[in-house]
């Protein structure tokens, strides 16, 4: 094939993934309105097992999917992931798609700090400047809702989601961390797939413990329609994570990781769509702030020589 037919081929994947992942996330938004987040969590993680395994047996990867190296390393992941996808999913149900995403942004940003405490990854002034200027941009799409009047006493549903959008961000961040060490001596299909188990299994210990802490929330036997999207959530997960692993076979991750930020197109369009919602001024400055400092942390990963292909492969959005 072609280089720009390979790089075209590329960039239509990963937006595939985009939209994917911005379906999953509308559709966790409306189930989180009936069903405890860790039923929709759970459904997430198992259901998109169905469309990996899929792609496993079709590359006759599906051995390689059981063998690991690091079962420690995989459990930290685990642990991580399904705390930002908890986290994530809460935020959800409290903050408009667009707000939720654009604060999900900040995870690359807090990559790089975490990445030269943890791993000893050499950050000069350039990334540290764009880190910080992106950081204000969080804050811009944080202002309206960073009254700690309303944090203290709960009164206050999308301050306390966009708390717990910042919280899955910083799990996400410590995550990406995980996944790097972990791409050093597994492979792809074990990183996905035991990701996917064990958030489903710990999603599942909120099940019995729904009657004894309130706060989790009874699982319930849903009805069609909610069973249907709960389904839903989890196939448009694996799906995205499909198209995700596929669009970076294709172009390199410099050309391909800034499209990413169209899901912010794809969070505005659905939210209006959907849940009839638009995107405040904060948000849409903060984000492009956020956008654009990111934007030029993968440029500059990439002049430097730090190849991220791999750890973007198996790096999904928490919520």
């Amino acid at each position: 094939m072609p280089v720009l037919s390979r790089a075209l081929t590329g960039i239509l994947l990963k937006l595939c993934s985009t939209v994917c992942f911005t379906c999953m996330s509308t559709l966790a938004r409306i189930a989180g309105r009936e069903a405890p987040v860790g039923e929709v969590v759970f459904c997430r993680s198992f259901f998109a097992l169905i469309p990996l395994f899929v792609m496993l047996a079709f590359r006759r990867e599906i051995m390689d999917a059981f063998r690991a190296t690091s079962y420690i390393g995989h459990i930290k992941r685990g642990v991580l992931g399904s705390t930002g996808m908890f986290c994530g999913f809460v935020a959800l149900t409290l903050l408009p798609l667009a707000d939720s995403t654009a604060i999900g942004y900040a995870a690359p940003l807090m990559v790089v700090p975490l990445a030269a405490i943890f791993l000893g990854e050499k950050v000069r002034v350039y990334r540290w400047t764009a880190v910080g200027i992106g950081f204000v941009g969080v804050v811009v799409i944080l202002w309206p809702h960073l009254d700690l009047h309303a944090l203290a006493s709960a009164s206050d549903a999308q301050s306390i989601g966009a708390m717990f959008s910042l919280a899955s961000a910083v799990m996400a961040a410590f995550s990406t961390i995980q996944v790097r060490r972990l791409v050093a001596i597994e492979t792809t299909a074990s990183i996905v797939f035991y990701f996917m188990v064990l958030c489903a299994v710990l999603a599942l210990v909120t099940w019995p413990l729904g009657y004894y802490v309130p706060i989790m929330g009874r699982w319930m036997v849903p009805g069609p329609q909610l069973a249907f999207i709960l389904v839903m959530v989890g196939v448009f997960g694996g799906l995205g994570q499909i198209f995700l692993t596929m669009s970076y076979r294709h172009a390199d991750t410099s050309l391909i990781a800034p499209f990413e930020y169209f899901s912010m197109i794809w969070a505005i369009i659905m939210g209006y769509f959907v849940f009839s919602d638009l995107p405040s001024a904060y948000v849409l400055t903060g984000g492009a702030i956020v956008v654009a400092s990111g934007i030029f942390v993968i440029w500059r990963e990439q002049k430097l020589g730090l190849e991220r292909a791999r750890q973007r492969k198996v790096s999904t959005p928490q919520g």
